[in-house]
């Protein structure tokens, strides 16, 4: 397969050709040429065999904590597609689950067991989020480095003593933050840091879906830690303090706007910065959705729509090994830019891809290197200050003021 470079208003990017090159100087030519744009470079590299076998002392040994939707969509599949990872256990109640997928994977019993392994550097923690700090501080303690996928916690409380715990035990704690990699989302951090809006004035962030029956999960079913504010209000948040930094307040509004429903399915959050304000919103009742993002400025408008693609795919089987356009979304997203302040001038604007990925990539080589801590869990603490800060909205509604050592 082979890729053509085209240039947008947010830079080049790569398009299949359906025909080879007449010519490439050399072969470190084609691939500077990829790596040139916004292409996952793991899968090509992969693909074309420039993966080599990593030395014993880099290979990070990982345990991932039970075997519900996020390991088996999300964590199992790119670990195990990330040089320098090996999954060597699962802890789960259904052995047979996970040996359906992986026919010669170790399954411990409980999390206590996988914990407890000698032969195991790194836990990962996708399970319900009222167990994510008790599991996590069991494990730091247990001397493994740590993900936990988000919500990092249920609260501030929790959050600071896994931070203090990880630093006294000389361990990497960190957060599955995946939306830091949303192909849409790397658009829209490119759009803003080029200043092709002006002054951005305005920025709206949509996670909406239509899904009115209400089914029998944890997430749903209104216990500790459940609803969309929990669920999906970390991803909004966290994005836009990726983008923006903190706010100076935040408002939130949350209702249980289905049949039957036991936990918040709609959440609305404005958050107020002096120069501009954000908008985020989720519901499960969108039967059409609108623009995934918006970005108003003194200079135009950016829009784009549909979700990031990486978790239909990996829903559907297909990982980072096995797609050399992994991460590229079919639609894209439209620039309407006025050069001289009244014409308007639209372009399709290619979105570029995502990049799942590179959480694994910066945890193997934080560990094994001594590289960045891909998520911090000091930039989750952040997101779980304004989650807590959005609860009290909710429950005094309010507009509630943030400081940064609340």
């Amino acid at each position: 397969m082979h890729y053509a470079s085209v240039v947008t208003p947010i830079g080049k990017t790569y398009c299949k050709l359906t025909t080879p090159p007449l010519l490439l100087s050399s072969p470190l030519a084609a691939l500077c040429s990829v790596f040139d744009g916004c292409l996952s470079t793991v899968p090509i590299l992969r693909s074309i065999g420039v993966f080599m076998t990593q030395d014993a002392s880099q290979v990070v040994r990982v345990g991932l904590i039970g075997y519900g939707f996020a390991s088996k969509t999300f964590h199992a599949p790119l670990i195990t597609t990330t040089a320098g990872l090996q999954l060597v256990a699962v802890s789960s109640s259904d052995a047979g689950k996970v040996l359906a997928d992986y026919p010669d994977m170790r399954v411990e019993a409980s999390p206590d067991a996988l914990i407890a392994s000698p032969d195991i550097d790194l836990i990962i923690i996708p399970t319900p989020n009222n167990t994510h700090y008790p599991l996590a501080k069991a494990a730091l303690l247990a001397g493994k480095h740590v993900v936990v996928d988000k919500p990092f916690t249920l609260n501030l409380t929790e959050a600071d003593d896994l931070i203090a715990t990880a630093r006294s035990m000389g361990k990497i704690l960190s957060v599955f933050h995946n939306r830091r990699w949303d192909g849409d989302f790397l658009t829209v951090q490119t759009v803003i840091k080029k200043g092709l809006l002006g002054r951005l004035t305005h920025f709206e962030s949509h996670f909406d879906r239509y899904r009115p029956l209400v089914r029998d999960r944890w997430r749903e079913q209104g216990g500790q830690g459940s609803g969309l504010w929990y669920d999906l209000g970390p991803h909004l948040l966290d994005q836009s303090i990726q983008l923006f930094g903190m706010p100076e307040a935040i408002y939130v509004d949350a209702m249980v706007a289905r049949d039957n429903g036991r936990a918040d399915d709609y959440c609305h959050a404005i958050l107020r910065y002096a120069d501009k304000r954000v908008t985020l919103h989720a519901s499960a009742l969108v039967g059409q959705l609108g623009p995934r993002f918006q970005l108003h400025g003194t200079q135009g408008s950016f829009q784009c729509f549909g979700l990031d693609p990486q978790e239909d795919d990996l829903k559907a089987g297909q990982t980072p090994a096995n797609r050399c356009d992994w991460g590229r979304a079919a639609q894209p997203g439209l620039l309407t830019r006025y050069a001289d302040g009244e014409t308007a001038q639209e372009s399709p604007c290619p979105l570029l891809n995502g990049n799942y990925p590179a959480y694994y990539q910066g945890m193997q080589a934080a560990i094994a290197m001594g590289g960045a801590n891909p998520v911090t869990a000091e930039s989750a603490r952040q997101t779980m200050l304004l989650v807590e800060l959005g609860l009290q909205s909710i429950r005094e509604r309010r507009e509630v003021q943030v400081t940064e050592n609340t």
